[in-house]
């Protein structure tokens, strides 16, 4: 083998040109777009695409997006993450940890939805942020099963409330898209009923977690 040869084996590898990064680039992109399909079809589906008469009950807020840092833990859990709001549309409370009768009922609403959706509750989390410094309320235990809880504190409080209109009030369920957005709230005292409709479409248009 000739000197040359022998410098080329030992040489580095070339740094890679600006058309393999551009090219690079656009597959990064193109895999993002990707994954964001099925929400934006979902948001289309719903929101432009109406057949005359048929409105939401559920205002439009975003998408916000939720912050990535974590939130404490209540009780025995383990702490929230942002990761818990991935592949899943989320229903989502803000209230006060003693849970007086709004926020219970509030709770109770979360639970009751998601079992309205059927086979596909398993799409759907439900998520308590609790606000305040004071003791926690001991929920019904159908409520609290499968329920996740973080604390908003003084640290991660602010950055949370700022992607949740209005949350500091105590009174609005807000939904989670599954790319951890916000997206929707609902009006105080929510009808129940008229969220399950809302969801079930949504749900329709998604394939996220089928």
């Amino acid at each position: 083998m000739n000197s040359t040869a022998f410098d080329d084996i030992l040489a580095p590898s070339s740094a890679p040109s600006p058309a393999e990064h551009a090219r690079a680039r656009r597959a990064l992109l193109l895999l993002a777009a990707v994954c964001a399909l099925p929400v934006l079809a979902s948001y289309l589906a719903y929101y432009v695409w109406q057949p005359s008469g048929r409105a939401n009950y559920g205002e439009l807020i975003g998408p916000s997006p939720l912050p990535r840092t974590a939130l404490p833990p209540a009780a025995d859990q383990q702490p929230l993450a942002a990761a818990d709001f991935d592949g899943l549309w989320t229903l989502l409370y803000a209230g006060p940890a003693e849970c007086a009768a709004a926020c219970a009922e509030a709770l109770h609403t979360l639970r009751q939805v998601r079992l309205a959706q059927g086979k596909d509750s398993r799409r759907i989390g439900r998520v308590w942020l609790q606000t305040g410094a004071g003791n926690a309320a001991t929920l019904p235990a159908e409520d609290a099963d499968g329920l996740r809880i973080g604390r908003l504190e003084a640290g991660t409080a602010q950055a949370w409330l700022a992607a949740l209109p209005d949350a500091a009030s105590g009174a609005h369920i807000y939904l989670i898209d599954p790319l951890g957005n916000a997206m929707m709230r609902f009006p105080p005292r929510a009808d129940a009923a008229r969220m399950v409709k809302d969801l079930q479409r949504l749900l329709k248009y998604s394939a996220l977690g089928r």
